[in-house]
């Protein structure tokens, strides 16, 4: 692909209704990604998107706390008030190799997401226990999630039914977005990159280009960035690319307000 398709691979979009949305969300926030997050929001902005869904990681790899850092609690706090939104993305982030995995196992959770899907097999009770502890401190740093995504989207049955236990509204995986509320659940693939290896960015590049077409046609258009994405130039422009085009013709949001715009929808109809 050259550098000219993957930095303008969308055609000129064609007028849509106003009900259209746009959901970028920025995946790994945490103490260790702050920077670079401050970064990729200020030029998300510049591009026409000023309220994101923002992943947080409240114990990221269990080295560091996000609400224990009070200026980056504080920084939380400013973006919320700014139309941000604060997900619960996780606990640690990270899922520790066992014995005996299968290869379905060592595939998604090795190679799919390199030892990091927490919640890909995690029980009901330890699912529970992590998100209503997550939820708790963020409570107590007085912010205020209603939703929880898991790692790579990788959730199981179990750790769904603890989500929702938890008082979680909503959580999304990689084809949809459910509310847990109304059990109404959105088919729409997100954007996604991985910038792990060369191979890897090239594939990205292609398939984005393709499912970003594919998108047009959805009421709901979904974005995920993670902080690496910021430093590969190509998969950066890209992004951009999609960014100003689909906020031209859409409305930007977040998954908390599109979900409350859905269940409004429903009341009326």
């Amino acid at each position: 692909m050259t550098d000219a398709v993957a930095a303008d691979f969308l055609p000129i979009l064609a007028a849509e209704t106003p009900r259209r949305s746009f959901v970028v969300s920025l995946h790994d926030v945490a103490p260790r990604t702050r920077d670079v997050s401050q970064k990729i929001l200020e030029t998300l902005r510049d591009a026409g998107v000023r309220t994101t869904s923002l992943l947080v990681v409240p114990n990221y790899h269990k080295k560091e706390s996000a609400t224990g850092d009070e200026n980056f609690v504080s920084w939380l706090r400013d973006l919320e008030e700014r139309g941000h939104e604060i997900v619960i993305h996780g606990y640690f982030h990270e899922r520790p190799r066992r014995s005996r995995e299968g290869l379905r196992e060592k595939f998604m959770t090795r190679f799919y997401t390199q030892d990091e899907g927490e919640f890909f097999d995690l029980d009901y009770e330890e699912s529970l226990a992590r998100i209503t502890k997550a939820r708790d401190e963020f409570k107590a740093a007085r912010l205020s999630p209603i939703g929880f995504v898991a790692p790579a989207w990788l959730l199981s049955d179990a750790a769904e039914r603890a989500a929702r236990d938890a008082g979680m509204q909503y959580t999304t995986r990689i084809d949809s977005v459910l509310d847990l509320l109304t059990h109404e659940r959105e088919p729409t693939r997100s954007l996604v990159y991985s910038t792990r290896s060369q191979w890897r960015r090239a594939a990205s590049l292609g398939w984005n280009a393709a499912l970003a077409r594919i998108l047009e046609m959805r009421d709901l258009a979904r974005l995920s960035i993670h902080p690496p994405d910021f430093e590969v130039r190509k998969i950066w422009a890209q992004i951009l690319s999609c960014v100003e085009r689909f906020s031209r013709t859409r409305n930007p949001t977040t998954y908390r307000d599109w979900i409350a715009g859905q269940r409004t929808n429903r009341k009326a109809a």
